[in-house]
């Protein structure tokens, strides 16, 4: 169910899951992890500010490139305050940047093997 409290939309935990293609139970261990936070309960069922969703692209993308969950919540907590240095971040981000050539390379095979066929 989608709610409007005070201009903010808030979605409960179905509705994060229906969104996120995620099961609740993955919701509710991201949220012990502190990669998302809910904002409060409509009965017995968790809700979260619409930006969840924005959050949970975040840390499924932080998986494909290769970080597990706890550098994710360091990196990228809920609650925006970074845990660690500048020194890692940037290190990490020089990380996905080197993804980011081998992913290009592999494109560019795949289309040129793609012409070839």
């Amino acid at each position: 169910m989608v709610t409007e409290r005070l201009g903010t939309m808030h979605m409960d935990i179905v509705e994060v899951a229906k969104h996120s293609c995620m099961p609740a139970s993955k919701l509710r261990y991201y949220e012990e992890k502190g990669l998302i936070a809910s904002v409060g309960r409509l009965g017995l069922r968790r809700t979260f500010d619409a930006g969840v969703l924005d959050q949970l692209k975040l840390v499924s993308l932080g998986q494909a490139a290769g970080f597990s969950l706890d550098e994710i919540a360091q990196m990228f907590p809920a609650d925006g305050r970074t845990r660690v240095g500048k020194k890692t971040l940037a290190t990490n981000a020089d990380k996905v940047d080197a993804l980011v050539i081998g992913l290009r390379g592999m494109s560019k095979r795949l289309r040129l093997a793609a012409d070839s066929v």
